[in-house]
């Protein structure tokens, strides 16, 4: 147990953290700033990047006098932690006039106690596939030269190296280059949804930018199969998923999909086969599973259709279709997860913890994917036009009550092997 909370973080805006004595940190939920349990504090992991908050001024507790007050020796400090953790608090501060909007990334509570950095956070998966000490830039450099050279005229190997891999760091398509566990498989160029918070394409007039440029054509099925097939027979723990974050809707390219599916069964029977999608067409998603696939993963900001729809902003589909696109996938015997985009003082309310129970209830679902949520907090809540997030409960007691009611459903934060999925879920994890 920590001796007391930890002291609030600011930094001098030339690159350089301090703590401040006077402050200990709090955390905030929705709108609103609230203090931490110290059980909620862990050291920032391995991975994990602090920076500064321009134009916020990081909001503490006056360790004297009990009472809540501005730091304004500098900007506010948040921590983007890395994958497999998701986070309990939002950095607390209060926005200047002139603050830009913050790029999409995720920004936790952070402080300083005894001499180390804290996070408000859990770690709520096991499987290490992305941990920064597992990758050696040497052998994906090595890894890329060469697979470059064995499938040099596949656009697509092409584009994981140059892009995802060289340009981005995207930690699937450096396993892909170490030629290991999950294989990213971009494969569409178009989106049907126009989401706020879209990390590939953001219009030009925007005060945000996206983090990464959008696929820019078409793959075909050959170019698919080539090197997914290879991959499926040799790597450990394999695993192949269409759609990605460098892409728009990969439904809207379900039939080139059906049809690689198909054409690298007749190859392989080893490993898994997932889908990474809105959910947006069930009856694509049907004949998936038909052409054989064994899982998918539906990314959501809530379960609640008023919330997902004004951020989403859906073209030609419902939020009822991702829930059908669910029951599909479990009809055919498939695993199922939600990307599920957490945010404090949102996720953990009362109202959507109520419709997460109804959609685990309705759709029987495998596994939530808890996911930080890469993107301005104020800016969000604006743009969804939030201004009141209902009574909350706490992220981690919510996890505590779904996983209380719900002992079979897996929580986790990656695209399970087919391994985990059929063996022992909770230990045969990526080693």
């Amino acid at each position: 147990m920590l001796s007391h909370s930890p002291y609030l973080l600011y930094s001098d805006g030339n690159g350089n953290i301090f703590e401040d004595d006077t402050l200990y940190a709090v955390g905030r939920s929705g709108w609103d700033a609230f203090p931490i349990e110290e059980d909620n504090w862990i050291k920032l992991p391995e991975g994990g990047n602090l920076y500064e908050l321009p134009g916020r001024r990081g909001i503490g507790i006056d360790v004297k006098t009990g009472e809540m007050r501005l730091c304004e020796k500098g900007w506010a400090v948040a921590a983007f932690i890395p994958p497999a953790h998701t986070g309990l608090f939002l950095a607390a501060y209060e926005t200047l006039p002139d603050a830009p909007t913050l790029p999409l990334f995720c920004y936790t509570a952070a402080g300083w106690h005894d001499g180390e950095f804290y996070v408000t956070a859990v770690r709520i998966e096991q499987d290490i596939r992305q941990e920064c000490v597992g990758y050696d830039n040497e052998k994906i450099e090595s890894g890329v030269e060469r697979l470059l050279q064995v499938y040099s005229h596949n656009r697509l190997v092409k584009h994981l190296a140059e892009n995802c891999c060289m340009t981005y760091t995207c930690p699937a398509a450096r396993n892909f280059f170490l030629e290991r566990w999950e294989c990213p498989v971009p494969t569409s160029p178009a989106c049907n949804a126009n989401c706020i918070g879209c990390i590939s394409f953001q219009p030009e007039d925007e005060t945000i930018v996206s983090t990464q440029d959008r696929l820019n054509f078409k793959p075909t099925v050959e170019e698919i199969v080539e090197f997914t097939v290879p991959h499926l027979m040799n790597a450990p723990y394999p695993l192949v998923s269409f759609g990605q974050g460098c892409e728009g809707e990969p439904l809207l390219m379900w039939d080139v999909i059906a049809e690689s599916i198909k054409e690298i069964r007749k190859h392989t029977d080893r490993g898994s086969i997932n889908i990474n999608t809105n959910g947006s067409n069930p009856r694509s998603v049907k004949a998936l599973c038909e052409a054989g696939l064994d899982s998918i993963r539906v990314s959501t900001n809530a379960a609640r259709e008023h919330i997902y729809t004004p951020y989403y902003r859906p073209n030609n589909y419902k939020f009822e279709d991702i829930i059908e696109s669910l029951k599909v996938v479990r009809s055919y015997g498939g695993w199922t997860s939600i990307n599920y985009f957490v945010f404090p003082g949102m996720t953990d309310s009362i109202e959507e913890y109520e419709a997460l129970r109804k959609l685990i209830k309705d759709t029987d679902l495998c596994m939530i994917q808890w996911r930080n949520f890469n993107i301005d907090p104020d800016w969000y809540l604006g743009q969804i036009g939030v201004t009141d997030t209902g009574e909350c409960m706490g992220i981690k007691q919510m996890m505590e009550l779904i996983r209380d009611e719900f002992p079979n459903l897996k929580f986790g934060y990656f695209n399970p092997p087919i391994e985990r999925i059929k063996g022992n879920y909770e230990t045969d994890f990526a080693h």
